[in-house]
C-alpha cells in the first residue's frame, strides 16, 4: 500500500425522498444495490426529506380515508399496488399494502433519521423504517414503533423517545421539503449527486450507474 497516495476522491450523493413513498423504497434499494455492485466508487449518503403529503395530520389517518383521497377509491389503488409489489419482489422487496391500516405523517420519521445520522446509522434506519411500514403495515408515525426500528438500529431507546417526545428537527425537516421544491424537485425518489447531476425515479440499476460514472468523471478532473 503506497502511503503517500491520495485519499479516493468520494460523491456526495443526496437522496431526496419519503418514508411513506413505495417508490422510494424501490428507488432506494437499486441505489444501494447498485453501490454494492461498484465498490470503487466512494461515496457518501445524505437523506434529505420530502412531504408527499404536506397537509397530513401528524396523527395520520385511517388508510381507507387516505385512499380515496389519494387515488379517489380503493379500485384504482388496487391496481397501482399491484403493480408496485410485482417490480418490488424482482428487487427481493415483500410490498404488504394490505397490512397497512393507517397513514402516517412522515415528519417525526424523517426527524428520527437527522438524529440517527449522528450515530451514523441514518442509513440502516431509513431501510429500516421502510420495511417496518410496506412490509410489516406498522404505523411509522407512531413513537412507540419509531423507537423500536431505532434500538434495532443500535440507537439507545431512552435517548430516542426523549428526542421524538421534542420538537427538534421539526423546521429542518420542513426546510429541507421547501428547499426540494425551490429546487424543481416536484416527485421522489430523486438522487443528486455532488449538487451537479440529478435523477428521478426508481431507475433501473443500470441507468443509476451510468450517472454515477459520469459524476465520477467530472469529480476526478478537479
Amino acid at each position: 500500500m503506497n502511503v503517500l497516495a491520495p485519499p479516493k476522491s468520494r460523491l456526495l450523493i443526496e437522496v431526496v425522498h419519503d418514508l411513506v413513498c413505495p417508490w422510494c423504497y424501490l428507488g432506494v434499494r437499486r441505489l444501494m444495490r447498485t453501490l454494492r455492485r461498484r465498490p470503487d466508487i466512494g461515496f457518501d449518503l445524505v437523506w434529505r426529506p420530502f412531504l408527499l403529503n404536506p397537509d397530513m395530520p401528524r396523527s395520520g389517518m385511517s388508510r381507507p380515508d387516505y385512499v380515496v383521497r389519494k387515488f379517489g377509491g380503493e379500485d384504482r389503488a388496487r391496481r397501482l399496488y399491484a403493480t408496485i409489489s410485482e417490480v418490488g419482489r424482482a428487487e427481493g422487496l415483500a410490498f404488504r399494502f394490505d397490512r397497512i391500516r393507517r397513514t402516517p405523517s412522515s415528519v417525526d420519521a424523517h426527524r428520527l433519521v437527522r438524529f440517527a445520522a449522528g450515530y451514523g446509522c441514518a442509513t440502516d434506519v431509513v431501510e429500516a423504517l421502510f420495511a417496518a411500514h410496506f412490509s410489516d403495515g406498522h404505523d411509522i408515525g407512531d413513537h412507540g414503533v419509531l423507537t423500536e426500528v431505532a434500538a434495532a438500529c443500535g440507537m439507545e431507546a431512552q435517548e430516542v423517545r426523549r428526542f421524538l417526545a421534542s420538537d427538534r428537527e421539526t423546521e429542518a425537516v420542513h426546510t429541507e421539503n421547501l428547499r426540494a421544491h425551490r429546487l424543481g424537485i416536484n416527485g421522489v425518489p430523486c438522487f443528486v449527486i455532488d449538487g451537479a447531476h440529478a435523477i428521478a425515479g426508481a431507475q433501473e440499476p443500470e441507468v443509476i450507474e451510468r450517472l454515477l460514472d459520469i459524476a465520477a468523471v467530472d469529480l476526478a478532473r478537479f
